[in-house]
């Protein structure tokens, strides 16, 4: 039902890039501030959608590997920022949730995109 190849794939390049946003939003202040929460769930969604994309096996199984790669991804990259002391324990399971849904989306548009390359081919 899950491709673990593509979701392991997707989910490595979500948490380096969540990572490489934590990171930047420990360094500068402004991206924490103005930032943060709106890049980690561009980050979870794209995770999201490049799973659904390279999987193309159908909406149900393209959202449910977007919701996981988006909550392990997202998951990483709170935790990440509460161990940095930029983000309270309290928002851990909050912005998980949403980095999730994210992912979610991420994986819809993904089977979206998969459906409109197989129609061009």
């Amino acid at each position: 039902m899950i491709d673990a190849r593509i979701l392991q794939r997707a989910i490595v390049v979500g948490t380096v890039l969540q990572a490489a946003m934590m990171l930047l939003a420990h360094l500068f202040p402004w991206i924490r501030v103005h930032v943060l929460l709106f890049g980690g769930m561009m980050i979870s969604a794209t995770a999201g959608y490049l799973y659904a994309m390279d999987f193309g096996a159908g909406f149900g199984r393209g959202i449910l590997g977007g919701a996981i790669v988006g909550g392990v991804c997202g998951f990483f990259g709170v935790m990440m920022s509460v161990l940095l002391g930029d983000t309270p324990m309290a928002l851990l399971a909050l912005w998980t949730a949403i980095f999730t849904l994210t992912g979610i989306a991420g994986g819809f548009w993904g089977e979206v995109a998969a459906r409109m390359t197989r129609m061009g081919k």
